[in-house]
């Protein structure tokens, strides 16, 4: 099993509002801002403690807000942990977009309901924390049974090894060396300051993990680069999609030192022909491309790289620098995602540009009681055409409700990113 880096959060009463506990970088004023570098840049997992008041509801239900929005950014797992006191709790960490609630054994009532949350939302969504290994040993088979992995100090690590805990085991340590504790032959995980307190990207850090022979979760080449074929220059052309929406951003051209460049630190980095030179794309601009995949094509002459876009890709300020239409013709647009989207778009402009006449507007109008109840008879609809065998009423019936779902959907001022995203967590 590859070893993993987990970045720390912490959000603490009196900087909920400013941004998580202590400067990590300049520049990352808020948790969420910071979580987007972090999954970004080779971290393979966050870890948001909620340090927020025990006895303060109002300050829990503001840290839930803020961890939402660390899910929405951070591009890789979260774990939520910290002012967990009932199964409510482990509920609204995993709803805000959480792969994993962690159960804090140190306290009674963590450990009284391991067995119902885990039962409720999965074992695979439930870690728990171990304050000493005391406390493994006085639960040691509700913890195998009932959780996935365990969260503990270094030392506490250390005293697992001689019991059987077939768990991965997380070490979190504020000081120490990352890649003393990850060879370990119990910790799959590290996180905390150890992680960070270095000064340098996860991604370098990966890389010295690869020379002391820890295989890490990092970029590595299925093929080398000796079987690509490359021009008379010794390059090959590289074509950039955004990692979600596969929008084609931009071609440039990549050497071998690019390449290896681009595996080292997780963004896109080219050969420009002009200058002679290497350039990482957001360098000077602060418009990086942080990896996501690299494909090469049958060939081997042509890679795909799929990656997220920081700000534009053109450096005409464009999102893509394919912009200049040449010629078209008029076509149906058949993916899913540009469908809803094109359709979404509409009713979002109907509702700050009204038009007269509009079945749009007329919901709009009414208010959120008649569009409920119109999601609602749609649904009615749905269930009658399906006891038809005719597919195409439900068809009808099916698309008719997705319409009405996208109203509500522009009345609360939801979009079709969120609702993938939550999908694909799911």
């Amino acid at each position: 099993m590859k070893k993993q880096l987990i970045s720390c959060i912490y959000l603490k009463n009196e900087k909920l509002a400013d941004g998580f506990d202590g400067v990590i970088r300049e520049g990352m004023p808020s948790p969420w801002e910071y979580a987007a570098v972090c999954g970004n840049d080779g971290a393979d997992a966050i870890l948001v403690y909620d340090l927020s008041a025990d006895e303060s509801d109002a300050e829990h239900d503001a840290a839930i807000g803020v961890l939402i929005r660390i899910c929405d950014a951070s591009g890789v797992p979260v774990i939520g942990a910290g002012h967990i006191k009932r199964m409510e709790d482990v509920k609204k960490i995993l709803y805000a977009g959480c792969k994993a609630a962690v159960l804090n054994f140190a306290k009674e009532g963590n450990r009284a309901i391991l067995e119902e949350v885990s039962s409720k939302f999965g074992r695979e969504k439930i870690y728990v924390y171990i304050p000493s290994a005391a406390y493994f040993d006085a639960a040691k088979e509700q913890i195998r049974k009932y959780a996935s992995a365990i969260l503990c100090s270094p030392e506490t690590a250390s005293a697992l090894e001689s019991r059987e805990c077939s768990l991965p085991v997380i070490i979190h340590a504020d000081t120490g060396d990352a890649a003393a504790l990850l060879k370990r032959e119990n910790c799959t995980a590290v996180t905390g300051a150890v992680v960070t307190a270095a000064g340098k990207s996860l991604m370098a850090l990966k890389s010295e993990l690869s020379d002391q022979g820890i295989e890490a979760a990092a970029l590595s080449g299925a093929i080398p680069w000796e079987e690509f074929k490359t021009d008379s220059h010794g390059l090959v052309p590289c074509i950039v999609q955004d990692y979600q929406t596969d929008e084609v951003l931009m071609m440039a051209w990549m050497n071998e030192e690019s390449y290896r460049m681009t595996l080292e630190t997780g963004r896109m980095t080219y050969w420009s022909r002009s200058r002679k030179e290497l350039w990482t794309k957001g360098m000077t601009s602060g418009h990086f491309q942080f990896v996501k995949s690299l494909k090469i094509d049958c060939d081997k002459d042509t890679i795909l790289a799929k990656v997220a876009q920081i700000g534009a890709a053109c450096h005409t300020g464009h999102r893509s620098c394919f912009f200049t239409e040449l010629a078209s013709r008029e076509y149906e647009e058949k993916n899913p995602l540009r469908v809803f989207e094109s359709v979404f778009d509409v009713i979002k402009d109907r509702k700050i540009h009204p038009r007269e006449g509009s079945y749009t507007n007329y919901l709009f109008d009414k208010g959120i009681d008649k569009i409920l109840k119109k999601v609602g008879e749609e649904c009615t609809e749905i269930v009658i055409a399906a006891k038809n065998p005719d597919k195409e009423e439900i068809k009808y019936e099916i698309a008719d409700f997705l319409y009405h779902i996208m109203v509500l959907m522009a009345e609360k001022d939801v979009s079709w990113e969120e609702i993938t995203r939550e999908l694909a967590r799911r």
